[in-house]
């Protein structure tokens, strides 16, 4: 089968450094590196989407990035089974997890994506329509979202540690009793994510796994130039993982 990565990655080069030069990218990502890294604050107040450069540099860098992570997981984790009818991508931004991990099924299922930044929905149309993906992304509160039955799976990566308490126990709650099955993806750092002990002994109760991920990256030319340019380093590619088969 043919791998849709390149020819994606491609036109979400020429999306995006349409009208940006690749300095305005690259510095723009470096910002976007650190409000991530060093003031995590400031994530609720809409600071990573909030000019051009980072919107351009969370598509052409993050986004690409996380579609190859997330989809090495789906890979690894073997999930077997007849897939989803629906995959529901709780906080989408753009769309790359819920589509890395349609692509990997045979039907493919229908994705729906919510997330709290109009933007980032338009976005994840367009990576469902590039992809060749049957989807729907809307602005809306992913709390309020329906989860649908057992042949619904839901996805939220980097999503939950984004969250206040109450929301993300409230969300807890709601997974862990969803009868399909549930991918949760965060970073390997524990630091933005105290709560997951208490979410792997919730997910290990009703028959989940934990695990953590570590991938050889082989990245777009593009992709390397502004991962050196921004003093990432990004040759291996990590997080880690709670996922409930269906029940």
């Amino acid at each position: 089968m043919t791998d849709p990565f390149p020819d994606w990655f491609s036109a979400l080069e020429r999306r995006h450094m349409e009208t940006l030069e690749f300095r305005e990218v690259r510095k723009a990502l470096q910002a976007l590196s650190s409000l991530y890294v060093e003031r995590r604050g400031k994530l609720g107040e809409g600071k990573a989407l909030d000019s051009a450069g980072k919107r351009a540099a969370f598509a052409l860098f993050y986004g690409p990035l996380h579609f190859l992570l997330i989809r090495s997981i789906v890979r690894g984790l073997g999930v077997s089974g007849p897939p989803p009818r629906t995959i529901v991508d709780l906080g989408c931004g753009t769309g790359v997890a819920g589509a890395a991990w349609a692509v990997e099924c045979a039907p493919k299922p229908a994705i729906d994506g919510v997330d709290v930044n109009a933007w980032a929905t338009g976005e994840a149309q367009w990576t469902y329509s590039r992809l060749g993906l049957e989807g729907r992304a809307r602005k809306g509160d992913l709390q309020r979202m329906s989860l649908g039955g057992a042949e619904t799976a839901v996805v939220a990566a980097f999503t939950v540690n984004e969250l206040e308490t109450a929301a993300r126990d409230a969300l807890k709650t709601r997974l862990v009793g969803h009868k399909g099955a549930v991918l949760i993806v965060e970073p390997l750092a524990r630091g933005v994510s105290p709560w997951w002990d208490g979410w792997e002994a919730g997910f290990r109760e009703m028959g989940g796994r934990a695990d953590e991920w570590r991938f050889r990256a082989d990245l777009p030319p593009t992709l390397k130039l502004l991962d050196r340019a921004a003093g990432l380093d990004h040759a291996q590619l990590t997080a880690r993982s709670l996922f409930r088969p269906a029940s």
